[in-house]
């Protein structure tokens, strides 16, 4: 396992950008204690339907906020309005992780807050903004118009699990060519990698031994943490989702997904089978790479050769999100645009057009 001190990304050794910490289901039942980014958290949905993630930890004795063995956690009293109860001695903490309520006092003294975090629902999904240095966001959380489309099946996470693996690795796949053919079975005939900012790009195309079609792809991350790819094999079309986020230094844990549309305009019980079916592929595909990166040695120095892809770049891109604020619109400016690679074309017309919309 290497760490983040290990591949020279910066100071931090957490990135700052969104993060996905839950599935939105998984707060169905009440607080759960999550660990990311090295610390204890706690994540409920109040009353209102609020999301709210704060440190885990009650300031009176240190109980976990999110134990769940307690009597008024099984009379379903904990929560009240937006705000959380502490499970030990009931001491109540707003969803800005403030003291306003101590059993039997009238008045609460003045408690340092538990530091309360942003978070979004987004897709399913529970994202967080983490940064280093607790500023605010400074970039949108990615999200697909297709989601508010009803003609689209909504996804269930596949929750892939942990992997001893700093988020580096994954995310050399962006740059790496030349394993889509050996790992994947899909030689890649045109292939470009593009920087913008925040956001990294990545488009290619060839045929597909398992599809027996020509595979079109525009991948993107929106900042570390998630993965989006809208896909074209043949007549079929989808997006798939891959997201990863820090558990500890060198840990990461990986979600998958993928939005697939109804055939007509409505989505039927047919569509929805024909959409986890989908998924299931693209998981099943998906999963050569886990099981590669399970395996692996960390990759600190790669030999990198003309026909693999700009890791280097990529990892420059990713090194932004590990610097000081004040440092992050240099990286961005030395490496924004087009990189191809050599004995590739670059994407023509049909990754042209798969690609219309979607960064505007």
């Amino acid at each position: 396992m290497a760490t983040s001190k290990d591949y020279k990304l910066g100071p931090a050794t957490f990135p700052r950008g969104w993060f996905i910490v839950a599935e939105a289901c998984e707060l169905d039942n009440g607080p759960i204690p999550i660990h990311y980014f090295g610390e204890d958290y706690v994540l409920y949905r109040g009353e209102s339907g609020r999301v709210v993630m704060l440190d885990a930890y009650c300031r009176h004795m240190a109980a976990h906020l999110a134990s769940d063995n307690a009597a008024i956690v099984r009379d379903g009293r904990q929560l009240e309005g937006d705000g959380i109860r502490c499970p030990y001695h009931g001491w109540r903490y707003s969803p800005e992780g403030k003291v306003d309520d101590i059993p039997g006092m009238d008045t609460c003294p003045d408690v340092p807050p538990l530091k309360s975090y942003p978070v979004r629902e987004v897709m399913g999904c529970i994202m967080t903004w983490h940064d280093p240095e607790g500023a605010p966001p400074a970039f949108e959380p990615p999200y697909l118009k297709e989601w508010d489309d009803p003609r689209w099946v909504h996804w269930k996470l596949d929750h892939v699990g942990v992997l001893n693996i700093h988020c580096q690795e994954i995310l050399d796949n962006m740059a790496d060519a030349s394993h889509l053919g050996p790992t994947h079975g899909a030689p890649c005939e045109e292939f470009e990698n593009e920087f913008r900012d925040h956001i990294y790009i990545q488009r290619q195309g060839g045929f597909h031994q398992d599809y027996k079609a020509q595979l079109n792809t525009v991948t993107w991350y929106t900042g570390p943490g998630m993965l989006l790819s809208k896909q074209e094999f043949g007549p079929m079309l989808t997006f798939e989702m891959i997201a990863n986020t820090p558990v500890d230094d060198g840990v990461s844990r990986v979600w998958h997904a993928c939005l697939s549309p109804a055939e007509g305009e409505k989505v039927t019980d047919a569509d929805i089978e024909r959409a986890r079916g989908i998924q299931a592929n693209a998981l099943e595909i998906f999963g050569s790479d886990f099981e590669i990166w399970k395996h692996k040695k960390p990759a600190l120095r790669p030999m990198q050769m003309p026909v693999d892809g700009p890791f280097f770049k990529g990892r420059q891109w990713l090194s932004q999100f590990y610097a000081e604020s004040g440092d992050v619109k240099g990286i961005q400016q030395a490496i924004n645009g087009r990189h191809g690679v050599q004995a590739l074309p670059e994407p023509g017309d049909g990754i042209r057009k798969l690609e219309a919309g979607l960064f505007e």
